[in-house]
């Protein structure tokens, strides 16, 4: 049943980045990632709130987490997850594996990119 759930709500979320993107396209133009940076932020906002609600009023159950945090927001920006264990592990007092956190993800998940293009490229 998880998987339907977040199957659901990723399909939103997704089709609403879609959707901003589009509209950031037309209203903004494409020189710079408007689209991307309002996703990203206005996720991580987003799963900010839902976390704090979930956590202090703790009246959600597990289907609903489901579905807005990995779901819909998982299909609207993965950023927001990354934001959320930068923070979890910041207020845990864990400022050595927060940082080494963050510059792997980047590092990682942008070198990762420049591998798949490199190899796509030497065999083309």
């Amino acid at each position: 049943m998880g998987f339907l759930i977040v199957f659901l709500g990723g399909g939103l979320g997704a089709a609403l980045r879609h959707g901003v993107n589009l509209t950031s396209a037309r209203l903004i133009g494409t020189a710079f990632p408007y689209a991307t940076l309002f996703e990203n932020v206005t996720g991580s906002f987003v799963m900010g709130v839902l976390a704090a609600y979930f956590a202090f009023r703790g009246d959600a159950s597990q289907h609903w987490r489901l579905f807005f945090t990995t779901g819909i927001l998982g299909g609207y920006t993965t950023f927001s997850a990354f934001s959320l264990d930068v923070a979890l592990h910041y207020e845990r007092g864990e400022l050595g594996l927060t940082a080494l956190y963050i510059v792997l993800s980047v590092g990682l998940a942008i070198g990762g990119l420049f591998a798949g293009l490199g190899l796509v490229r030497h065999f083309s």
